[in-house]
């Protein structure tokens, strides 16, 4: 049996955060699980960035299938866990066994990327105390207030948590956690 890696998304995740990191862990030779809140066809979006726009825009993206519900995870038949970014971050911070499986993984030092709005997610688990991240440059103050160092990075480590602003960064952010990622939970 493959290594597992988790992913963590809902509903308005972001399309191009989710499947990038499932795709490219797959062509790695991981096995991949998404959880969301419940099994059931998530419904991605797309963010994008359009001139004269002060902020991205939103558009209706991929549907998805959750492989588990969030209450089904046991965080240590799993090596990494990926948080992506969109929408979804916004209420899924709120759910009590989401931050009960981001405190698992942080709190065993295993691999950890996130991105965009991700990092809303293990700042509620209270995991980023002391740690520096980016994410989304509108998430300064909220990283801040989670007593993380924020970087304005295309993607930054500190031990085996690495971070990314967006989906633009993903060569640079897939790239970096793939090297904690065979350090940490080498295949075979």
């Amino acid at each position: 049996m493959a290594a597992r890696i988790l992913i963590v998304t809902g509903d308005a995740g972001e399309a191009l955060e989710v499947l990038y990191p499932y795709q490219r862990l797959r062509e790695e030779g991981y096995e991949v699980h998404i959880a969301a809140p419940s099994r059931k066809k998530l419904r991605f979006v797309v963010h994008d960035f359009e001139d004269g726009f002060d902020t991205y825009t939103e558009k209706p993206g991929y549907t998805w299938p959750s492989d588990l519900a969030f209450s089904e995870v046991d965080p240590d038949q799993y090596v990494a866990l990926v948080i992506p970014g969109g929408r979804a971050p916004e209420y899924l911070r709120n759910d009590p066994d989401l931050r009960r499986i981001i405190s698992a993984f942080t709190s065993s030092d295993r691999p950890v990327a996130q991105i965009c709005h991700g990092p809303l997610m293990t700042a509620a688990a209270g995991v980023l105390d002391g740690r520096r991240v980016t994410a989304y440059p509108a998430l300064e103050l909220d990283m801040r207030a989670a007593g993380a160092r924020f970087e304005d990075s295309e993607a930054v480590v500190d031990g085996t948590l690495v971070s990314a602003r967006a989906w633009p960064d993903h060569s640079a952010w897939m790239r970096e956690f793939m090297t904690v990622l065979r350090s940490k939970a080498p295949l075979g």
